[in-house]
């Protein structure tokens, strides 16, 4: 795309901005006509130098809500389980977690046979909104057996490793995950959770987690943002 002159300086400052943080992984940049007098350029000079943005990758637009900058990306490495906390952290981001319920009920009996516990007995839920330097990437629900993780009912998990507290409070220590990842999309409310559109793209994943005697201690649902997470996993052939 070749640009004027005046489009050219718009998109090198919006380049420079971008670069510097000014506006963070996944923001929503200001309106273009507050946007065009910040960068002291015409709204159609502006559009050209978003224009140019959007086709490297640099700013996605949504018709309805404006331009964002792209959400930061992560995802475990191959084979190698982590905790969100420490996938983040690995990545120089600041992981945050804001608790939306926690409370005791009785288990399903699907919740009851993967933990291999008895129908109805007690379970600890928690509902988690997960984010990467203050910005929502993941909306996550865990199930816990009561009779393992009790000290757990009332600790204030705010911003806090749910791994590390398992380990630090309970004497758990997660050892492996059996984890399966499907595609969805989002609906209004996991929209506004996560800041993103009805319909978006999400990624859906399942786990069952075990310590090292292989006793399942965790059941959990995270629904991430399609452009905030990427799922990795090394493949191997089996030789015949």
């Amino acid at each position: 795309m070749v640009l004027t002159p005046a489009a050219s300086l718009a998109y090198d400052k919006l380049v420079h901005d971008i670069e510097l943080g000014v506006f963070a992984a996944g923001a929503r940049l200001p309106g273009e006509r507050d946007l065009a007098l910040q960068v002291g350029v015409s709204r159609s000079t502006l559009r050209a130098a978003l224009g140019a943005l959007e086709a490297e990758g640099k700013v996605n637009r949504s018709a309805q809500r404006g331009w964002f900058t792209p959400a930061q990306v992560v995802g475990e490495p191959p084979s190698t389980l982590q905790s969100f906390s420490e996938m983040a952290r690995a990545r120089g981001l600041r992981p945050t977690a804001v608790i939306l319920s926690q409370e005791t009920r009785p288990a399903t009996i699907d919740e009851a046979t993967s933990l291999r516990i008895a129908p109805t007995s007690p379970v600890l839920k928690i509902s988690r909104l997960r984010g990467l330097d203050g910005n929502p990437v993941c909306f996550d629900t865990v199930v816990l057996p009561q009779q393992r993780t009790a000290a757990l009912v009332d600790v204030d998990l705010t911003d806090a490793s749910l791994y590390d507290a398992l380990r630090d409070v309970c004497g758990i220590a997660i050892h492996r995950s059996a984890y399966s990842v499907t595609a969805s999309t989002a609906d209004a409310d996991l929209a506004r959770l996560l800041g993103t559109t009805v319909g978006a793209a999400i990624l859906v994943g399942e786990e069952i987690a075990y310590t090292s005697d292989g006793t399942p201690v965790l059941l959990g649902v995270n629904r991430y943002r399609g452009d905030a997470y990427r799922f990795e996993a090394d493949l191997f052939r089996r030789v015949q």
